[in-house]
């Protein structure tokens, strides 16, 4: 298995599992169940691990189709430059529950305020892993580009320009 399978297999993960932990977090926040609230944390501190797999691979993956006939060079830069910031977004929400749970757990004057935070938090995590989700999803699946590209060619030596429509190819009139 290499980085591309990694990555691959790996990097849903951070999109998939912090929206769980968001409506767990939700949950626990609406019925004032602290132990609902450590459960999401733990599951933000988890999504938060993952991720570095996911990052680490990322560039090796790339490596692995950069030169694939279709392949879009810019979305493929796009989407690295995204994941870096929403790496460090990730590991803030990763240290915000992990200070969560010491609140909860030490019963400290800021539990409720950190709680909200880390929502907060968890929020723009998960709307930035989207965009990073959906950039990569662009790389190897023109049906959901939306706009004009120019793809190399094998070897970058040819390049192609690709115009996607408004997806309207029934027969039907």
């Amino acid at each position: 298995m290499d980085a591309t399978h990694i990555h691959l297999l790996l990097t849903h993960f951070p999109i998939v599992g912090t929206i769980i932990g968001i409506v767990i977090f939700i949950y626990g926040i609406y019925s004032k169940n602290e132990s609902i609230i450590k459960v999401a944390s733990g599951t933000f501190i988890v999504m938060a691990l993952l991720t570095i797999p996911v990052f680490l691979t990322g560039e090796g993956a790339a490596e692995t189709v950069e030169n694939i006939p279709g392949v879009l060079e810019n979305t493929i830069e796009e989407h690295e430059e995204l994941a870096e910031t929403a790496i460090w977004l990730m590991g803030l929400l990763g240290l915000l529950s992990l200070i969560n749970l010491y609140a909860i757990f030490k019963k400290v004057s800021f539990s409720k305020t950190i709680t909200l935070l880390t929502l907060l938090v968890s929020l723009a995590t998960f709307g930035l892993f989207v965009q990073v989700g959906n950039l990569g999803g662009q790389i190897r699946h023109s049906e959901i580009r939306n706009t004009n590209a120019t793809i190399q060619g094998e070897n970058n030596n040819a390049s192609e320009t690709i115009t996607n429509g408004d997806g309207d190819d029934d027969d039907d009139d």
